[in-house]
């Protein structure tokens, strides 16, 4: 049976409003959720019962999180423990990796899908030290649902957009030529990398991914190249970056427009030369790594703002991919809906479930603009909750978004949506896009939120 989508995450916070915020985000995937505001109660949840992962704070009254986390992986070995901490420094990083946590996200969490990563592939750990699955798969540092599978098969449709896809990941595959990828939030920009790593020479070698948006900009050049012994306080060893671990194999960095500036600088140095040095260090190292790099944003526009190198840009964007968005898709969407179901009722115990004709024309109506991503969570969703075996329109239109306004700018519908975001991003800046604080400062919950945001297609700038 493949492997259950639904974790037991315990909190460990004395902040009620970061709790809530988290609680908000694991219920919203279908996750149980349990709650402890500090040290002592977090050792009491972990005697009760056993725990899929722990979400922990460093500063906290009494106890600090640096030593809970020694004694919960004396207590719960087998558990995987995320850092989840405002006090996101090279040291504590460091620290909390040298005592066995398994990632360290900085707070507030303003990336949701990142958090939700992280926590999978901790899952994942946690099972994996119980013996309830097997290690499968090259990729490294993250990989996703499609590591230790044929990822060009696991791109699903037979459309001309699909095709055409598959046909630049054959062409580029078999180069040493670096690859920019292109496309909308949750379109599959990974699973187009992965693929073009399983067909090209390095297939053998690691796959190695970093999320430039999730990694705070004083963490991003050690992970990039590492760090020796000594380089700062708390460095009591030496740590290879994502560019050593991928020699002889392909390096993944997502979300590269959101690539600090001075990183990119250091970042072109190494593809210039092909040598990097760790932080800390007085020595160069050669390394051999394609470099795959995927962005949602129009990385010329950011170029032409300054916010992006314009030689770095050419030096990434050799070999261009393009990622088409669902909607563009949608001879498919019955096609992935239906291969979503069959994924998730096996991972429930399931028999088999379909879609009924009405609902198979609205969600092919649907302007998707979560992509591949959520029509992956609202199958998700359906498996859980519909009752029956055939999922109707009925079941399924409360989940889906209503499309911004088209044609009517200069009416009234307009000026209120163009209000509506205006204030939305006012909000969500005032509260350095912290959703949970912003949308208590609009007087709507997270999750009402989330969802305008998604309809009017806000993002960080």
């Amino acid at each position: 049976m493949a492997e259950r989508e639904h974790y037991a995450v315990l909190t460990v916070d004395d902040d009620a409003a970061i709790r809530r915020q988290l609680r908000g985000v694991l219920e919203d995937e279908g996750h149980e959720v349990g709650e402890a505001r500090g040290a002592a109660e977090a050792y009491e949840a972990l005697e009760k019962r056993r725990w899929d992962a722990v979400l922990l704070d460093l500063t906290m009254p009494g106890e600090h999180g640096l030593d809970a986390l020694t004694k919960i992986r004396e207590q719960s070995p087998d558990t995987a423990v995320v850092v989840v901490s405002g006090e996101s420094t090279l040291e504590n990083a460091v620290k909390a990796g040298q005592r066995g946590a398994f990632d360290f996200v900085p707070k507030p969490v303003r990336d949701p899908e990142h958090l939700l990563e992280v926590l999978r592939e901790a899952v994942k750990l946690t099972r994996l030290r119980r013996g309830s699955v097997k290690p499968s798969g090259t990729a490294v540092a993250g990989g996703d649902d499609a590591a230790g599978v044929d990822a060009e098969q696991a791109i699903v449709g037979q459309c001309p957009a699909v095709d055409r896809l598959r046909e630049q990941i054959r062409r580029v595959a078999p180069s040493n030529g670096r690859v920019l990828i292109t496309g909308e939030n949750g379109s599959g920009k990974e699973l187009a990398a992965l693929a073009i790593h399983e067909l090209s020479k390095r297939a053998n070698g690691p796959f190695v991914k970093l999320n430039c948006a999730a990694i705070p900009k004083e963490l991003l050049e050690s992970e990039l190249f590492g760090y020796e012994k000594g380089a700062f306080t708390g460095a009591v060893g030496s740590k290879k970056g994502r560019l050593e671990m991928a020699d002889g194999g392909t390096l993944f960095l997502d979300e590269i427009g959101d690539l600090a500036l001075e990183a990119q600088a250091k970042l072109l140095r190494a593809l210039e030369t092909g040598e990097i040095e760790r932080v800390g260090g007085t020595r160069t190292a050669k390394v051999d790594v394609r470099l795959i790099a995927a962005t949602n944003k129009d990385l010329a526009a950011e170029v032409k703002s300054g916010e992006f190198r314009e030689d770095l840009y050419f030096r990434l964007n050799v070999l261009p991919v393009v990622v088409p968005p669902l909607r563009e898709r949608k001879a498919d969407v019955a096609r992935l809906a239906q291969h979503f179901l069959a994924r998730f009722t096996e991972a429930e115990g399931r028999g088999p479930m379909t879609l009924s004709d009405d609902a198979r024309e609205l969600l092919e109506e649907y302007h998707w603009p979560g992509n591949v991503r959520e029509m992956r969570n609202l199958m998700e969703r359906a498996v859980v909750l519909v009752g029956d075996d055939s999922i109707t329109a009925a079941d399924v239109n409360p989940w889906l978004e209503s499309p911004p306004d088209e044609g009517e700018d200069a009416g009234l519908k307009g000026k209120v949506a163009r209000s509506e975001i205006e204030s939305i991003r006012r909000a969500l800046d005032a509260a350095e896009w912290n959703v949970t604080q912003a949308a208590a400062g609009l007087g709507i919950d997270r999750t009402n939120l989330h969802r305008k945001m998604r309809k009017y297609g806000i993002a960080r700038r």
